[in-house]
């Protein structure tokens, strides 16, 4: 579950980004900081969308940052960071970026329960407005716990 991934110490709410990149590094950070994740982790994620375009916004208004794992994934962990303004990634589709799930996979099966309980909540129309609606980290880990069933 998505649950198992996230940890306050991994959100941040209202963040100021000026760009995409600054907006990708920014949601990061906290993977960095907590020993998910390489500095090198968050450069290959710029260069896979300078590379390839802006695969990583996956719907309206959201992007999954994220590189393979063998780019400095140390452990598996999302996070899960709101822009105070939102951001252009590129896409033509589902720009502006407002929310970022930044994703750390240490193989490629270990993370996809989170990924699938991650598209449920992204499928779910309330489950933005209470995001941004939340005050602090703890806020938002009690709205997924909430959505995927745990109190």
């Amino acid at each position: 579950m998505l649950s198992d991934l996230l940890d306050k110490s991994l959100v941040r709410l209202n963040v100021e980004a000026t760009d995409w990149q600054d907006a990708i590094r920014k949601s990061a950070q906290p993977l960095v900081e907590n020993g998910k994740v390489t500095p090198g982790y968050v450069d290959d994620i710029i260069k896979g969308v300078l590379d390839l375009g802006p695969y990583i916004v996956i719907t309206e208004h959201v992007a999954l940052p994220h590189a393979r794992p063998e780019s400095g994934a140390l452990e598996s962990a999302v996070g899960i960071v709101t822009l105070r303004d939102p951001v252009e990634f590129g896409s033509a589709d589902n720009d502006p970026v407002k929310f970022l799930f930044p994703l750390s996979a240490k193989d490629n099966d270990s993370h996809l329960s989170a990924l699938q309980s991650l598209v449920e909540l992204l499928s779910d129309p309330d489950f933005f407005a209470q995001l941004e609606n939340a005050r602090t980290p703890q806020d938002v880990v009690d709205l997924v716990h909430t959505k995927e069933g745990r109190s």
